[in-house]
């Protein structure tokens, strides 16, 4: 791997987690990062987020063999315009957002003139901010790397290499089966999640403190999804528009089906969706992708 400076634009969850990650990782590679609000940028001082924390977008790209943007997606292209100046011809550009077709598509015409391998590390919680970052949170998960046609397969490896460097797995596919496969795995369960905790709290029969108060497991969880950073996730829904839409209508037959089945008494269907999805957890943990222990290894699961 030949790169020697990292510049890292945006210095919240994911960007802030690179920046610890490559410190304990890759000591030799030089970071600098830039982050467009002030107290953000005190604060990523103070953790220790990137090696040096620049007062300008410009001055953290300058010299830079790599740029991660890790901005909202709907900030990427005006984000990429305003850097281009400063950046090195041979500069490679990525980021990590949750879509990759309109991010794509964003990059390249911002950046005409320089190689853009967009990427999304599959990691995150629910917290958001410098102070939610940490080196580990890329170990084990995957981070999937959706190169434009005709890139060079040299750059492509580099990429693949930083992010295995930081303990992640590393996949490659074309953008728009990336969107989709994450419309499914991803962003379909958190605009559920959304839209049942606002379906809790608006419910005239009961009150907000007792939706609070006695929320068992599974609407517990669903909270924990639904505190995701909301800037972030608007701006997901509406880049990666048609692949929701359409796994959304897909998602809202089988609904219809266990609606129906739930109306007319039909056990047998129920149990047969119900062993489906059980089989599914069972594979997502024996990949690694979860806690086996009860109730995702919380130390009290009471």
């Amino acid at each position: 791997m030949s790169f020697e400076r990292v510049a890292i634009i945006g210095l919240g969850l994911l960007g802030g987690s690179i920046g610890l990650a490559v410190a304990e990782h890759l000591p030799h590679i030089v970071t600098h990062g830039y982050d467009a609000d002030p107290e953000v940028r005190r604060r990523a001082g103070e953790r220790g987020l990137v090696g040096q924390v620049c007062a300008d977008a410009t001055e953290a790209v300058a010299g830079a063999d790599l740029v991660i943007l890790c901005i909202p997606v709907g900030a990427m292209g005006d984000a990429a315009r305003a850097l281009a100046p400063a950046l090195a011809p041979d500069t490679l550009i990525s980021d990590v957002g949750s879509s990759k077709r309109t991010i794509s598509e964003a990059l390249a015409r911002a950046l005409p003139d320089h190689l853009v391998i967009p990427a999304h590390p599959v990691a995150g919680t629910e917290h958001s901010g410098p102070d939610a970052g940490f080196a580990h949170l890329f170990h084990q998960r995957w981070c999937i790397i959706t190169p434009p046609a005709g890139a060079p397969s040299d750059k492509v490896k580099e990429l693949v290499q930083f992010w295995e460097a930081l303990g992640a797995m590393v996949e490659t596919m074309d953008a728009d089966h990336h969107d989709r496969v994450l419309a499914v795995t991803s962003h379909i369960p958190h605009l559920i999640a959304y839209t049942i905790v606002g379906t809790a709290s608006d419910m005239e029969e009961v009150t907000r403190s007792e939706v609070i108060k006695y929320s068992a497991g599974g609407f517990r969880d669903f909270t924990r999804i639904a505190a995701s950073d909301p800037t972030m996730w608007r701006d997901v829904f509406l880049h990666n528009r048609d692949a929701v839409l359409d796994m959304l209508e897909a998602f809202l037959t089988d609904l219809a089906l266990m609606r129906e089945a739930i109306r007319a008494g039909d056990g047998e269907t129920m149990y047969e969706l119900f062993s489906r999805t059980r089989e599914i957890r069972r594979s997502i943990v024996a990949l690694g992708q979860d806690d086996s222990r009860p109730d995702f290894g919380r130390a009290d699961h009471r």
